[in-house]
């Protein structure tokens, strides 16, 4: 449980250090966050000596695919949430990942054909209905909540289909990403563009740490979800857009009033109704478990 909630607190705190990156631009960023991420990873796979995924997933051209999908994926989001950051809408991206589970139990109802339950039907309605008051009120779609939300949910789906752990996963996402990363570093480079070499000091500090500031919460999660029920893990995926939210409005002095509190507290009914429904059957189940020894006992 430590590890899962650490990992939650260090994905909220994400904001802090992009804001320490303002004078890198969004693209920039997630370029050496891909190529400082792939270099970390290959140590680590270096270290342990774990290398035997990699000879397996050759031979399986499909799930090659597939995590180049996801991989894309996920650059596409960090590119929008690095964006947002430093665009002063950290707001807007907690919630994007507090409706990102909603997104993902109703893309598992059209997609995989998973059974949705009539409180989960209820809260997806509910963050529907947040949806709609929020663009009507603000006159425009959430749309960086929106896309945040439907690309990490994309990614997961991708993720939860592909059979391979975190750190395999994440490490061959970054190799696949890594040709084209050095393509745009090296025109970067050749016209003179490249915020690397342009940046100050501590810039260049931030850019490389980026490798392990990525990886080790992504680690210390996938450590932890295997060994926590998933109802509880659930549960700790409110904590890093909470502190966002926190960040953002106590930090940083972005508005939290209006449309745009009562659209976040729709949403807050509708993950407490997700998230209640699910400890509940949790609890119910493990009690049945338990009750069964006793009953075939007697």
């Amino acid at each position: 449980m430590l590890h899962a909630v650490c990992a939650s607190i260090l994905w909220g705190l994400f904001p802090l250090y992009f804001k320490l990156l303002k004078e890198i631009p969004s693209f920039d960023i997630v370029v050496h966050r891909l190529f400082w991420s792939c270099v970390f990873l290959v140590a680590v796979l270096a270290w342990r000596r774990q290398w035997r995924w990699v000879g397996e997933v050759i031979k399986r051209p499909m799930v090659v695919l597939g995590f180049l999908l996801s991989a894309l994926l996920l650059s596409g989001n960090w590119t929008l949430y690095v964006w947002a950051v430093n665009a002063g809408r950290i707001v807007d991206t907690s919630l994007g990942y507090f409706m990102s589970p909603l997104v993902s139990v109703f893309m598992g109802y059209l997609i995989l054909k998973e059974r949705m339950r009539p409180l989960q039907w209820l809260a997806v309605f509910l963050a529907l209905g947040a949806v709609i008051w929020l663009t009507f009120a603000n006159g425009s779609l959430p749309w960086i909540s929106l896309l945040i939300a439907l690309s990490f949910a994309f990614y997961g789906l991708l993720r939860k289909t592909a059979h391979l752990g975190a750190l395999e996963g994440l490490s061959l996402e970054t190799l696949l990403m890594l040709p084209l990363v050095l393509v745009i570093l090296g025109i970067d480079t050749l016209r003179d563009s490249n915020a690397f070499t342009h940046a100050s000091t501590s810039a260049k500090i931030l850019l490389v740490l980026s490798g392990p500031i990525t990886a080790v919460p992504l680690l210390l999660f996938a450590h932890g979800a295997r060994r926590i029920p998933l109802s509880m893990l659930g549960l700790m995926q409110y904590i890093s857009p909470t502190i966002q939210l926190l960040g953002g409005v106590l930090i940083y002095g972005e508005p939290f009033t209006g449309a745009r509190a009562i659209g976040f507290c729709v949403i807050w009914v509708a993950l407490a109704v997700y998230s209640a429904e699910g400890l509940w059957r949790y609890l119910r189940t493990r009690a049945q478990s338990s009750a069964e020894p006793s009953a075939g006992g007697a």
